[in-house]
């Protein structure tokens, strides 16, 4: 017999396949949040023990097995946080998770506010969804304008040449007055009789 039959791992690839990509992304933050609860619980319990010792000076942990209380959601948090889990895209998944892992290496919370810093996370995360799909929903909608207003503003433009205070040849011609010496770029010819 095969270690990944025995393991069973050859149901694996079938059982991903047929799930959708949202419950893939609840299942992720759901296991995301109770493994980052129980290290919570672990380090809670490590710093009550580190106190434990300094006030008596002796560490007795490994004498007395006491049951580990374990913190556990209620059902209808769980309910909600799952709620607010599956409305998350795939592509925000793992943005989330750093940024609740950045949130809980900040803070080191206890056991009890670690739901509470991702339940803000996801928030968070809802929120710039919504801007991204709006900025990006202005920005379609700005693409598919019809251009009917840049032509407007063309006609709208007149260009008046006569207008300028630049003299030219032109005119000094219609006016029937002699050019003004060398200020033209070209050369001045003269008849030498005239002179």
């Amino acid at each position: 017999m095969s270690l990944l039959a025995w393991l069973g791992w050859s149901e694996a690839p079938s059982r991903l396949s047929s799930r959708s990509p949202a419950d893939m992304v609840l299942e992720t933050l759901m296991m995301e949040l109770a493994g980052q609860m129980r290290e919570a619980e672990k380090q809670q319990r490590e710093r009550r023990q580190a106190v434990r010792k300094v006030c008596t000076g002796v560490d007795y942990s490994w004498l007395a097995s006491a049951p580990r209380p374990s913190y556990d959601l209620s059902p209808g948090e769980r309910l909600q946080l799952e709620d607010v889990c599956a409305k998350i895209h795939p592509s925000y998944c793992g943005p989330a998770i750093l940024r609740f892992r950045q949130l809980l290496a900040e803070r080191e919370p206890e056991v009890q506010e670690v739901a509470r810093l991702f339940r803000t996370v996801l928030q968070e995360v809802l929120e710039r969804m919504k801007q991204e799909e709006e900025a990006h929903r202005l920005t379609r909608q700005w693409s598919l304008r019809p251009r009917g207003n840049l032509g407007t503003f063309k006609t709208r433009a007149r260009i008046a040449p006569f207008a300028s205070d630049i003299r030219t040849i032109s005119e000094d011609v219609e006016r029937d007055a002699p050019p003004p010496p060398r200020t033209w770029s070209m050369p001045e010819f003269r008849d030498p009789k005239a002179d």
